[in-house]
């Protein structure tokens, strides 16, 4: 038995009481948020409530900042002159007369001498329908519209119904006078292409069908009326009527007979 505790003893090793290898005190560790990161950064980084300085202490810090040369860039511009509107009466003084009032005005807008308006894309070839626009080019907007309304083509429809809305347009918000718009300019463009078919054809073989499409835009004027067409044309017929004279003229003779005179 005594062997035996010989034995434990001798491989027994001493207990040693070494320092704690953590870098906190046991007193701060009892804490359980010691080392919890939210906090800090609240702590650092939340919004605190500012105190707003005086006055008194503004103006002391910019004294301050002008005696040492740090000067506010925007501080040490020079402030603009009033212009005579902003200028105030004193007490005791007479008001600016409007004449010394600067008003700006404002840039007038040049007013609309034409509206441009066209129809959508449809089904139809751009020859077809350039038949249509040579029709209505240069004729008032009224004449043109009476010459779609009794047209026999399929796309006349379209085309009035585009018209009376250009007019309408014209007259709404460009402020145009209706009797005396014109067609002035009418062209058509080509649309996207359709998709292709095939056509079949006899002994095996086969073509491909396109479907066109194209548009047609017009521009609207103001130009002369019919009314002014009319006398304008009488009188360039008076200017070229000759007098019957002694004297030779360097002119047509009016009405000339087919054959001699005498």
């Amino acid at each position: 038995m005594q062997s035996g505790l010989r034995h434990v003893a001798r491989n027994a090793r001493p207990i040693v009481c070494r320092p704690s290898s953590s870098r906190f005190p046991l007193e701060t560790r009892r804490y359980a948020g010691f080392l919890n990161p939210l906090d800090w950064v609240r702590e650092k980084l939340a919004p605190g409530v500012k105190e707003k300085p005086t006055k008194e202490e503004v103006d002391a810090g910019k004294k301050q900042a002008a005696e040492d040369g740090n000067r506010n860039i925007f501080e040490a511009a020079v402030a603009p002159t009033p212009r005579p509107a902003e200028v105030e009466a004193k007490p005791g003084e007479a008001a600016p007369k409007k004449s010394e009032i600067y008003v700006p005005k404002k840039p007038s807008k040049p007013k609309p001498t034409s509206h441009k308006y066209s129809t959508a894309n449809f089904k139809i070839s751009h020859r077809k329908l350039n038949m249509l626009g040579r029709q209505i080019a240069g004729k008032p907007i009224d004449f043109a519209i009476l010459q779609m309304q009794f047209s026999e083509k399929r796309a006349s429809t379209r085309i009035m119904n585009m018209l009376a809305t250009a007019r309408d347009h014209a007259v709404r918000y460009k402020k145009l006078k209706e009797s005396k718009l014109v067609v002035a300019e009418a062209w058509v463009s080509k649309g996207p292409k359709g998709a292709r078919r095939i056509e079949p054809r006899g002994r095996g073989h086969m073509g491909v069908q396109t479907h066109p499409n194209s548009k047609l835009s017009v521009i609207l004027k103001e130009g002369k009326t019919v009314e002014e067409k009319r006398l304008e044309d009488r009188e360039k017929r008076i200017r070229k009527i000759v007098s019957a004279s002694l004297t030779r003229e360097d002119k047509p003779i009016r009405n000339p007979s087919p054959t001699w005179g005498w």
